[in-house]
């Protein structure tokens, strides 16, 4: 470490927790953000609340603003923090965050952003959560304020958190033009398949409606190889899991992986490239594209396409059936759990095989632009993960990084 950092806690830099909303507030309306919905600074839904009408959660008490980190005290494991910023006023989150305000004289807050979410401290707040006495794995405030952290002058934490948010923000701008793209993919199937405007306004006589069945080679339900053998597990064969899915059009990262050994003990679970997962057990519905040969776990049907349908249309068909698969598969079980046998009865169109050909073609553009960002967005992970600890240890002069 250079002669000019210094070493201290996060606490010393911040305050955790200072702000609370008091129904005494002259506001209008609320903006509300829960714990599970941020994942590793990935915003899924921000609850707006007026207050006029609506009353608001019980839970809803921290005041955060830009600037601020919000971090999950309850299953820290699960990863729920982010860094606050671009939000509007009268911005509240759950009272299960850590909300903590960073003093600018001392320290720049995405730079403890990117200190605090190092593997290394969410390991140490994971492991203080798996000690703890309460109903679920959980850690304190002060625990956060506890972590020590290594300090640079304020114009290299600057430069530092700057180097690190330029390749979240390409990150970002890929998901977003990821998201755009299949907005566009889903608005062409519904065009053709769901309003047939091609064909008049009417499905053409040639289509017919069927089952999944119908569009399907096979139908694979997964299965996990005996976790007590540890030769059943390596980094040959991607073994795909419900995790894997979260948001992901392909799925090009596992977790886990197989080693061939492990892989040949089900060769009947093997699943070709461009093949179809649908998840039938807890969180079910969420639908993505195989990139490598690959198997599943038991929580998964997978879909190989039958010679001449689309994988793009059969992806596009059940992104659409989401809602009725994850319906169906709540039917008397606190537990999502849509077998085999029902989910490959469900009802869709079958449309010919000269359209399907037609189809394919004009979307497999968008399909290969989504593949290509999701490979950038690893490499650039894996840039940013590798060079985060060596910036944070002085290992790298930041000046001559250029941004």
């Amino acid at each position: 470490m250079k002669n000019n950092w210094k070493k201290c806690k996060i606490g010393d830099v911040s305050g955790i927790n200072q702000d609370v909303y008091s129904s005494h507030e002259d506001w209008k309306y609320v903006r509300y953000l829960d714990t599970g919905n941020i994942t590793q600074n990935k915003i899924e839904n921000i609850q707006y609340i007026n207050l006029l009408v609506d009353k608001l959660p019980s839970r809803a008490k921290r005041k955060v603003k830009n600037g601020d980190i919000i971090y999950s005290t309850v299953r820290p494991n699960q990863l729920h923090y982010g860094y606050i910023k671009n939000q509007p006023e009268n911005f509240l989150v759950s009272t299960g965050f850590a909300v903590i305000n960073i003093d600018k004289t001392k320290a720049d807050s995405l730079y403890v952003y990117y200190v605090l979410t190092q593997s290394e401290n969410i390991e140490a707040l994971q492991a203080i959560a798996e000690q703890s006495v309460s109903t679920y794995p959980s850690i304190k405030p002060s625990d956060i304020g506890n972590i020590e952290i290594n300090l640079p002058p304020l114009t290299t934490q600057r430069q530092i958190a700057k180097i690190l948010s330029s390749l979240d923000d390409k990150i970002e701008l890929n998901n977003r033009i990821n998201k755009n793209l299949e907005e566009q993919a889903m608005a062409i199937y519904k065009s053709w398949f769901v309003d047939f405007e091609p064909f008049g306004g009417k499905m053409p006589k040639d289509w017919r409606k069927g089952i999944v069945d119908d569009i399907a080679s096979d139908i694979i339900c997964g299965k996990t190889p005996s976790t007590k053998n540890s030769e059943y597990y390596g980094t040959d064969i991607p073994f795909i899991t419900i995790p894997d899915m979260h948001n992901n059009v392909y799925v090009i990262n596992t977790e886990r992986s197989l080693s061939f050994m492990g892989a040949n003990t089900q060769p009947q679970k093997n699943l070709p490239k461009n093949s179809v997962c649908i998840s039938c057990i807890g969180t079910a519905g969420l639908v993505s594209l195989v990139a490598f040969d690959s198997q599943t776990n038991q929580q998964i049907n997978a879909i190989i396409p039958k010679d001449g349908y689309s994988p793009f249309y059969i992806f596009l068909v059940m992104k659409t059936l989401s809602k009725i698969i994850n319906k169906l598969g709540s039917s008397g079980s606190t537990i999502t759990n849509l077998n085999k046998e029902q989910f490959r009865k469900i009802e869709v169109v079958v449309p010919s095989l000269p359209v399907m050909k037609n189809f394919h073609l004009l979307v497999s553009a968008i399909f290969k632009i989504i593949y290509s960002n999701q490979v950038e967005n690893l490499k650039l992970t894996s840039m940013r993960d590798a060079l985060l600890p060596k910036l944070m240890n002085g290992e790298v002069d930041v000046s001559k990084i250029k941004v």
